[in-house]
């Protein structure tokens, strides 16, 4: 199955929260023919601004303490990202303007989505997207980010043309693949950045029709701080991070496997990425996308997975793998 690209879907997922910022709304109580039933009524609840209420699966993780990929935040400037060890000083009059949607079920976060704080004369509109797309999940056919790059290239519909071709830049002293294109109709250009940390390719999307605010943004990104590890076709954790290996809970690599019993929801694909202890033991479970009722049962079946022990260098050191539970997408 081929698949086309485009950053325009984020639209659709951020213009809910103007929509849905500021409403009000209750729960009606039961039918009561009684003159004092309004007294039934649930008190009125407040939608928080900025956010979106999603009814379904979820991201959830099974601890606090260790971070995920959704954690990031814009505060006083600065967007800050523990998971992939990211820090980026925002241009000045710039700011966070929405929270992004929860995790998809293939594996993709919006960040962070940066613009103007307020329209200033003389200054040119743009946009800075920070996303990151699993590449345990992905349903692209991409490795790392120089093949999501290409593909992304290559697989650009018909009212788009390509302004610089994919090549390798460096940015804040770390490779990025790097490719523009813009929109003749729109007068709409895009910039297009792309690492690999802990096996996720994250993209750095700027837009704007001001090919110098584009290049002025692009100069600000060398004052990012990066993890050592990120490159286009590298990203594989190690460090002070885990290892991260595609597919590692396979036979060959464990000692006890349990399946989980899903009695509620059953069809939908749940992607989870684990972390396995030195001691071959699941320290850390993140469900990207699930309903409630299946995260126990996955839960509790995950704590009785056993690993063996992964060595690099002779020495043991923790992993970091996906698994797909329920039914996988029939893309894969």
């Amino acid at each position: 199955m081929r698949f086309r690209f485009s950053h325009t879907w984020l639209v659709l997922a951020l213009s809910v929260l103007s929509s849905a910022s500021g409403q009000r709304f209750s729960q009606p109580s039961s039918v009561n023919n009684d003159s004092n039933s309004s007294k039934n009524t649930l008190p009125l609840a407040e939608v928080p601004t900025g956010v979106i209420l999603v009814k379904g699966a979820w991201s959830t993780a099974s601890d606090s303490v260790t971070s995920v990929p959704e954690e990031a935040t814009v505060t006083h400037g600065v967007f800050n990202d523990p998971y992939f060890g990211i820090t980026y000083s925002v241009p000045k009059n710039w700011t966070e303007k929405f929270k992004g949607p929860p995790p998809s079920a293939s594996g993709r976060y919006v960040l962070a989505e940066i613009g103007l704080s307020e329209p200033l004369k003389g200054l040119a509109r743009g946009s800075i997207l920070i996303i990151a797309q699993d590449l345990f999940f992905t349903p692209l056919p991409a490795a790392n980010a120089t093949e999501l790059i290409h593909y992304m290239k290559d697989n650009l519909q018909a009212y788009y043309e390509v302004d610089t071709p994919p090549r390798e830049i460096q940015i804040a002293e770390r490779s990025f693949a790097f490719f523009s294109y813009w929109s003749p109709v729109a007068q709409l250009h895009w910039y297009i950045l792309a690492t690999q940390i802990r096996c996720h390719a994250v993209e750095i999307v700027m837009s704007s029709r001001d090919i110098h605010l584009l290049q002025d943004l692009l100069r600000d990104m060398n004052g990012m701080e990066l993890p050592e590890e990120a490159s286009p076709a590298g990203g594989l954790g190690g460090g002070t991070a885990p290892a991260c290996i595609k597919d590692y809970a396979r036979a060959e690599n464990m000692i006890t496997r349990v399946d989980p019993v899903l009695t509620g929801h059953k069809f939908n694909p749940v992607p989870v990425r684990i972390i396995i202890d030195k001691q071959g033991d699941i320290k850390h479970i993140h469900f990207l996308n699930a309903f409630s009722d299946q995260v126990q049962p996955i839960t509790d079946a995950l704590s009785k997975w056993k690993f063996k022990r992964y060595q690099r260098n002779g020495q043991p050191v923790e992993v970091e793998t996906g698994i797909w539970f329920g039914n996988r997408p029939a893309y894969r």
